[in-house]
């Protein structure tokens, strides 16, 4: 069977800290339009947005693409995509790649990198990327989720808690971080293989998934390896609150 292409796009409108931003105006345009745009930009790709919402969905068709409405109640993105694997009939072979739908100035280097990573492993039921961890601010912050990462280039673990704990040096300070410690910091792009996701969604939200509140935990609570790559540029912030709103929205008035 073919291993075709698909950015898929969760999309939601109850967003705690921003309700209805995937229709937000950017320039004339909403939000989720700018999200395609971005998705459309990978090579062999297909696009579809999921969503529970019939006007996020409107927005979707009027940008160019598919979209399927899905149940509300999901717990996480990637549970969302498995039901849409559903609607669409993915045989299991596809390659998924998981753009949030509050992302609209993911580079196009990134969703590559992203592709390339789950392509390079065979066996890795997803991958995603990270980057290098700047400063003990970022260490300390319990929204900057880090990630370990294994000689293979594998993910070990993901915490919300500064790993791995530099035990003599933060014993003594914390201000700043020691020379040398390989703290990353994980950057919420997936790509999976559509049998993990109906894997996923399957399986039950385990304790630590549920504790962290970090989905991706639920694939390595259950023995299925995540590929880790550095990102090849960096990939800022996503628009979560209304002061995010207004800084994406003068970024993209000046390209």
């Amino acid at each position: 069977m073919d291993e075709s292409l698909v950015v898929a796009i969760p999309a939601r409108m109850g967003a705690s800290r921003l309700p209805g931003k995937p229709l937000a105006d950017i320039g004339g345009r909403p939000l989720i339009a700018h999200v395609i745009a971005r998705a459309q930009a990978l090579e062999g790709a297909q696009c579809v947005v999921a969503t529970d919402d019939e006007r996020i969905a409107a927005a979707a068709r009027a940008a160019g693409v598919a979209a399927v409405l899905t149940r509300a109640d999901h717990p996480t993105g990637s549970d969302r995509l498995a039901e849409l694997g559903e609607h669409l009939g993915w045989h299991g072979r596809e390659i998924i790649v998981n753009l949030q739908g509050d992302e609209p100035l993911m580079p196009l280097s990134c969703l590559r990198a992203v592709v390339d990573a789950l392509r390079a492993d065979p066996s890795a039921a997803a991958a995603t990327l990270a980057t290098p961890v700047s400063s003990a601010r970022e260490a300390f912050d319990p929204s900057c989720v880090k990630v370990v990462a294994a000689a293979d280039g594998r993910a070990l673990y993901f915490s919300r808690a500064p790993i791995p704990w530099a035990r003599d040096a933060f014993a003594r300070e914390r201000e700043h971080l020691p020379e040398g410690l390989p703290m990353l910091r994980h950057l919420g792009l997936y790509a999976y293989r559509a049998h993990t996701l109906r894997r996923f969604a399957a399986l039950p939200q385990g304790r630590l998934e549920r504790f962290e509140s970090l989905e991706q935990l639920r694939l390595l609570e259950n023995g299925l390896p995540i590929a880790l790559r550095l990102a090849p540029e960096p990939i800022p912030p996503g628009v979560d609150t209304p002061e995010d709103l207004e800084r994406v929205r003068r970024l993209l008035a000046s390209v």
